[in-house]
């Protein structure tokens, strides 16, 4: 089992050296984590949290079939795959206008068209993965990074664990930490974007319908409602509104919330019953420069956001992880310099234009449809009309939502043995 470095061992170990040192234990870093434990590199992972404080966040994703096979060659997707809900069609419509877009697992030849996991089930599995399958990797958990230096032959990061000082000289830092990421402003990497007059307002329900397979994704005037089923006839919902509007849904009682989810809704979930707190977020479109420099590479929200609109974000930065370890996997087997700019530089040409593209997808989604002037309307949907009666369209519009297009990890080609079904969508 890796070696946790906390408080009761932290008095005997001052500094240490490692390969890769990936600040943030988050999903994507740990999914980063897992994907190199394999690859003969050492790797320590820095977190701001203990491993529960980290776990314990109330969310969920949705993820797509692309992100499955990636978990799945890592060798976790059979401690997630159980517990998480699965959805086989999904269904878009345009505000309160009876005609559906109904995409459907035969439109790919697949079996699902996506799965919506826990942020709890995610990363618990992740770790524990790591904890018994990953012996090259550790942790550094309630650390607080104070200075990162770099230098020609690595880097240093000096930290606090609990108070105690300690050191990590490491031949590449990865920044996973977040859209604030101090791995990027530390590196002088600039961004650009901006930030939407919208916010996201999320939860989770149960509900009385008798299916529990179908995500929805509902575009009102003011914003778009993601509707995705998890395990247990629960949903999560992803409500986009106006900044007032949101914070106005999120005082509202429960009696007044639910009826207005019923309407925003159209009464399709039966009988709903909230079941989680009411979370509020600005919603921003952010996108860096550059996705690496000598020694620092970024991935997930260090690297990028998007809006959530059609569900990208987490898969993006899975993806980054996934591509990130294989370029260093190979350059390891090759004998080349981890931290070297024209190896960084393979893995953001790979993943920065593919990101843009999604990026600008769901921009252009969240701008198109959150719109009342008529001519919008008349255009987007003829567009809905295209996809419901021209096939081809339809499963170009479903591989670009999916993750089926652009290059994909080797990891996503690496089957394990097919995971149980028992426990999961109920």
């Amino acid at each position: 089992m890796p070696e946790l470095l906390s408080t009761e061992d932290s008095q005997s170990i001052h500094s240490h050296s490692c390969d890769v040192a990936i600040v943030g234990g988050g999903v994507v870093g740990t999914t980063l984590a897992a994907a190199l434990g394999k690859s003969g590199l050492s790797v320590t992972i820095i977190e701001a949290q203990t491993l529960e404080g980290a776990a314990a966040r109330e969310r969920g994703y949705a993820l797509s079939p692309l992100s499955g096979q990636i978990l799945d060659g890592i060798g976790v997707w059979e401690r997630i795959f159980p517990y998480i809900g699965k959805y086989h069609d999904i269904y878009l419509s345009d505000a309160d206008c009876p005609r559906l877009v109904k995409f459907h697992p035969q439109d790919l030849g697949i079996e699902f068209l996506g799965y919506v996991g826990e942020h709890r089930i995610m990363l618990r599995a992740l770790q524990d993965f790591i904890n018994t399958e990953c012996e090259t990797v550790q942790w550094l958990c309630s650390a607080r990074l104070n200075q990162v230096t770099y230098q020609s032959e690595g880097a240093t990061l000096d930290l606090e664990v609990e108070g105690k000082p300690q050191q990590v000289r490491s031949r590449l830092v990865v920044g996973a930490d977040g859209p604030q990421s101090y791995i990027r402003q530390t590196a002088g990497i600039k961004t650009w974007g901006w930030k939407y007059w919208q916010s996201c307002l999320t939860f989770m329900i149960t509900h009385t319908a008798s299916r529990n397979d179908i995500a929805f994704e509902r575009f009102w005037p003011d914003g778009p409602m993601g509707v995705l089923p998890l395990a247990g006839n629960r949903y999560h919902i992803v409500w986009t509104a106006p900044h007032a509007e949101a914070k106005a849904l999120q005082r509202l009682n429960e009696d007044e919330f639910l009826a207005e989810l019923e309407y925003y809704t159209s009464g399709f979930l039966g009988k709903l019953t909230l079941t989680s707190d009411r979370h509020v977020f600005p919603v921003q479109l952010l996108q860096s420069r550059q996705y690496v420099r000598p020694r620092v590479a970024l991935v997930g929200d260090a690297a990028h956001r998007c809006h959530p609109v059609a569900g990208q974000g987490l898969n993006l930065g899975i993806r980054d992880a996934a591509a990130l370890a294989q370029v260093l996997t190979k350059a390891h087997a090759r004998g080349q310099d981890l931290g070297d700019l024209a190896v960084l530089k393979r893995y953001e040409r790979w993943r920065k234009v593919e990101n843009l593209a999604i990026l600008g997808f769901t921009d252009f989604l969240d701008r198109i449809f959150s719109n009342r002037w008529w001519p919008i309307v008349k255009i987007r949907r003829f567009g809905l009309w295209l996809l419901r009666n021209v096939p081809l369209l339809k499963v170009l519009a479903l591989k670009f939502m999916t993750g089926f297009w652009g290059r994909r990890p080797t990891l996503s080609r690496t089957k394990t043995a097919k995971p149980a079904v028992s426990g999961g969508l109920r």
